[in-house]
């Protein structure tokens, strides 16, 4: 085959600014070298020479070469494509996730291909795993907020690189959590403080492993300071929810402090405080847990324990890209600190 044929070929391909794209045979042309060394040096491999990466990236820059992302994947085996199966996206929580694993996937030069599911029980998150490797994933995060997702990750195969966020069994696969635990206790110790006598508590779903590690903060810390612990009350994440649970806390007497779930359910307990005439925080005083952005505009302003979703996502992200790297699987659990924002919802109880 001739030149003019070859260069024909060449001409067939996508064309940047009015011109022929150049290709890694143009890089290794100009540098002097050959097409196996232009890929060596793209892919950071330590076999070549100081002077002769210098020359083939001298190269890349005259030329304005830019690597085929599909011609990377053939060589390299990877598509720099991470998966992740996530859940009812609706949520502040699970949203929030979602978007900061998307960014430090970004950062780190990684696209995002969502497998959203409505269950996440053994079979619809084991499939969702496995169509998102066969789609050319190289690792997986599992947003994993709910029980049933915890017998579901045992079951994925060894072979995948798989990060679970939030929740997850124990030396089976990775876990990033913010402290949900921690940021209960938080809370509960900012009412107390403040002297209240005890801190009622409006917590998430049954399910949720986040609703029961601030079931567990806010019961130790009340504990720890010898306060009574009152009756649970038990919602489902929704502001329709808080609304309808504060009839109890109005009826009972000396209820001046409660640590709700999330911000939503405060939502709900504010209004329903509003309607019935009692103000807070001067009858009763309210935390809430996520920060929200809304939060800080609420009336009054919330009280509430922050999530730092970017920085679960860099820690989930760096967990993942090393097994990805070393093709092996530890199961560290990685937790990262929650954040009480003190806003105009909780101050000292009114004396009585």
């Amino acid at each position: 085959m001739d030149d003019k044929a070859g260069g024909s070929a060449q001409e067939r391909r996508v064309k940047r600014g009015g011109r022929r794209a150049a290709v890694m045979v143009d890089v290794a042309k100009l540098a002097g070298v050959s097409y196996q060394t232009v890929s060596r040096v793209l892919h950071d491999s330590p076999h070549v020479r100081r002077d002769t990466r210098e020359r083939v990236l001298d190269a890349i820059r005259q030329l304005d070469y830019r690597p085929s992302s599909v011609a990377q994947a053939l060589v390299t085996g990877r598509s720099r494509t991470l998966g992740v199966v996530s859940f009812d996206t609706t949520l502040y929580g699970p949203a929030s996730t979602l978007l900061g694993l998307e960014e430090a996937a970004h950062d780190a030069g990684y696209g995002v291909s969502i497998a959203s599911l409505r269950s996440l029980s053994r079979a619809p998150v084991v499939e969702a795993v496995q169509r998102l490797c066969d789609q050319g994933a190289d690792g997986v995060v599992v947003i994993a907020p709910q029980r049933s997702a915890v017998d579901a990750l045992r079951h994925l195969t060894s072979d995948v690189p798989v990060v679970a966020v939030e929740g997850g069994p124990d030396d089976s696969v990775p876990v990033v959590a913010v402290d949900q635990h921690g940021g209960a206790v938080a809370a509960t110790r900012h009412l107390l403080d403040l002297g209240h006598k005890t801190v009622w508590h409006i917590a998430g779903p049954t399910d949720w492993l986040e609703a029961d590690q601030r079931i567990d903060g806010w019961r130790s810390a009340l504990q720890a300071a010898g306060a009574e612990v009152p009756p649970l009350l038990r919602g489902d994440w929704s502001a329709r929810s808080g609304y309808e649970l504060a009839s109890q806390l109005v009826r009972t007497a000396g209820a001046t402090a409660v640590f709700v779930g999330n911000d939503q359910m405060a939502l709900g307990l504010l209004r329903f405080l509003h309607e019935n005439g009692r103000e807070t925080p001067q009858d009763i005083s309210i935390v809430g847990f996520d920060d929200i952005p809304e939060a800080a505009y609420f009336t009054p302003p919330l009280t509430t324990v922050r999530q730092d979703f970017s920085e679960l996502g860099r820690r989930c992200l760096h967990i993942l890209l090393d097994q990805i790297e070393s093709g092996q699987r530890s199961a560290p659990r990685v937790v990262v600190e929650a954040e009480l924002v003190m806003r105009k919802s909780t101050a000292v109880p009114k004396r009585r």
